[in-house]
């Protein structure tokens, strides 16, 4: 081997351990953040009143909201932390405030032992968490994108969906497993704290790999006026910003939808099993995330906007269909096919959704406007995706949810139709 060959090739192990490294802790963050929905039909009667089914779950789904509402003050404070003091230091805090807020609802007492105050720790320690994971997606989306190749761009910063996906799937193999080693009746008595002592023992090893990360910021940018600065973002790069907010509105409802609120939808109203629901969902989980890099991959060569108007317009046409055939479906494996079928139309936004958004803004405010864009956007639509689900069913009106989610879709088609032809950026 020469030794141009050589170097190149450990510059190439090196982008790819700070990959593995920075998506580490990606993974700890939203398989801690999706315990939480996925265990929910278990806990629900423990910290809320009795009352039916739809009732408890949509409390909880109300308490998954709120962890989303604090998304937009973590964006702007890691955002500003990435921006003005390092990368680095912006994951290794969020990760250590995510393993806090596991631990606390890992070790919190039922409403039947200290009453109300059961679902208001619950609230807060959820809140806590939602401020770590609103900070976590702008700074890792932004390592990411910095420290990948330029022209596989797209390759390497779709491992930051993969990472994402693969703590949701982690999530739901923890469910599968418990449910298989323990009783109906053991795992909602003590099995769902189970996995939250888990996540805050995995979160001890992102810790670790997230400390051998190099930075990715310069001297410069750090040290640029507007770094990290909110009236700098907004006073000069207000399209990319109000674009992002598309994106996102678009992509993260739709995202939702289709993996976090789809195992309630196949229990409550398909019908289906709780166990096959979970296992149906572990592997469109597992596919999900295996097609991740090669959509990534394909927009390097197809262009950001190609991809994101195939979501969009994929979304807009295909949801309304696909959630209403999934109604009454009685297959698992015609359920699989079509859960599948709007995944892989999501996919198309998952897997560049860090590129894109980093490619827009430039270095001293990149971490800042990725993350907070992204957490309002989230905030609003992703994270309310469940509760808005489960009120319109609650009122006799669910295939409302269908049009709602379609018409987000449409959003993002629209706004995709502002960047450029051959990819990065916006129309000037």
């Amino acid at each position: 081997m020469t030794p141009n060959n050589k170097t190149q090739t450990d510059d190439t192990k090196k982008r790819i351990w700070a990959i593995v490294g920075a998506s580490s802790g990606n993974l700890v963050e939203w398989f801690d953040f999706y315990v939480y929905s996925f265990f929910s039909l278990y806990f629900a009667h423990i910290f809320f009143p009795q009352g039916d089914t739809t009732t408890q779950l949509l409390q909880t789904a109300g308490v998954f909201a709120a962890g989303f509402l604090m998304r937009p003050i973590g964006g702007w404070l890691f955002g500003y932390i990435g921006d003005k003091h390092g990368r680095k230091n912006s994951m290794l805090v969020s990760v250590c405030m995510m393993c806090f807020g596991s631990l606390v609802i890992a070790c919190l007492p039922g409403y039947a032992t200290i009453g109300v105050a059961a679902p208001i720790i619950l609230l807060l320690a959820r809140m806590f968490q939602g401020l770590s994971v609103g900070g976590e997606y702008g700074t890792s989306a932004t390592y990411m994108s910095e420290v990948a190749l330029e022209g596989r761009k797209g390759f390497y910063a779709s491992f930051q969906y993969v990472t994402l996906i693969g703590g949701q799937l982690a999530a739901v193999l923890t469910v599968v497993v418990l449910q298989f080693l323990l009783t109906d009746a053991e795992l909602r008595s003590w099995g769902w704290r189970i996995p939250f002592f888990l996540g805050a023992l995995l979160a001890v090893v992102a810790l670790w790999l997230r400390r051998s990360l190099e930075e990715t910021s310069d001297k410069a940018s750090r040290e640029h006026r507007d770094a990290g600065s909110v009236i700098g973002l907004l006073r000069n790069h207000t399209r990319p910003f109000l674009m992002v907010l598309g994106f996102t509105a678009g992509g993260s409802l739709s995202f939702y939808t289709f993996t976090t609120y789809m195992q309630k939808y196949l229990v409550n109203t398909s019908g289906m099993d709780p166990k096959t629901a979970s296992g149906l969902m572990t592997g469109v989980l597992l596919v999900f995330m295996l097609i991740q890099p090669i959509i990534g991959a394909l927009s390097d060569k197809i262009g950001r906007r190609t991809s994101m108007m195939i979501f969009g317009g994929g979304a807009a046409i295909c949801t309304v269909p696909i959630l209403t055939l999934l109604q009454n479906v009685q297959s698992p494996g015609v359920a699989f096919l079509l859960i599948m079928l709007a995944l892989l139309i999501t996919s198309f936004y998952t897997a560049i959704s860090g590129i894109l958004k980093a490619e827009m803004f430039p270095p001293q405010v990149r971490a800042l406007g990725v993350g907070l864009s992204y957490a309002v956007a989230n905030a609003l639509f992703g994270g309310s995706a469940e509760y808005v689900a489960l009120l319109m069913k609650q009122q006799g009106i669910e295939t409302s949810f269908f049009w709602y989610v379609s018409a987000m879709g449409a959003v993002a088609f629209l706004v995709s139709l502002l960047l450029h032809k051959r990819g990065k950026g916006i129309k000037l």
